[in-house]
């Protein structure tokens, strides 16, 4: 049936997914525990199915392969999960309401802004925002990790007397 998928065969591929669709849902469903994601991430399983084909080498474990695509979409979700939850807004880690904390960002750009270059802007925004290490941003800019390093700080202490100033 695969082979007749990989050849272009529609209907092969509808017989996949219905003689599959049941396993393939049991084994989501270990990850999610709910009707609504496992539905969600089929439908990535088996577009991922039909497009990479190519890659399933024929005369091995059919289910298998279908199942490890089935894994990596769900791991890739929780992933993704994971990462939007990391930087979603928490109301209980927050003291202060949204316009609050606008009004605070607000200000926190303007400085940065007002007394930082666009080389120490693009720093400090991957550093803090972006998580990015200080390594990672010297390969990405081709500067000296050094460099790097110290105009972060030096980035940093003219945003903190900025911010200092502009609060007295």
């Amino acid at each position: 049936m695969l082979r007749r998928i990989a050849e272009g065969d529609n209907e092969a591929f509808e017989r996949l997914y219905t003689e599959t669709k049941r396993g393939v849902y049991a084994f989501l469903y270990t990850y999610f525990n709910n009707r609504f994601d496992c539905e969600d991430v089929m439908q990535t399983v088996y577009l991922n199915i039909k497009s990479n084909i190519s890659g399933y080498r024929f005369g091995t474990n059919a289910s298998a392969w279908i199942l490890q695509i089935a894994k990596n979409a769900a791991l890739n979700e929780l992933r993704a999960r994971a990462t939007r939850e990391k930087y979603a807004p928490k109301e209980s880690d927050s003291w202060y309401d949204n316009t609050e904390r606008a009004a605070v960002r607000d200000m926190i750009t303007s400085a940065m802004k007002r007394v930082l270059d666009e080389d120490e802007q693009r720093i400090v925004v991957l550093h803090i925002v972006w998580g990015y290490k200080h390594k990672e941003i010297a390969a990405d800019t081709g500067a000296p990790i050094g460099t790097i390093t110290s105009k972060y700080k030096r980035a940093v202490e003219k945003l903190k007397k900025a911010l200092k100033e502009e609060m007295q």
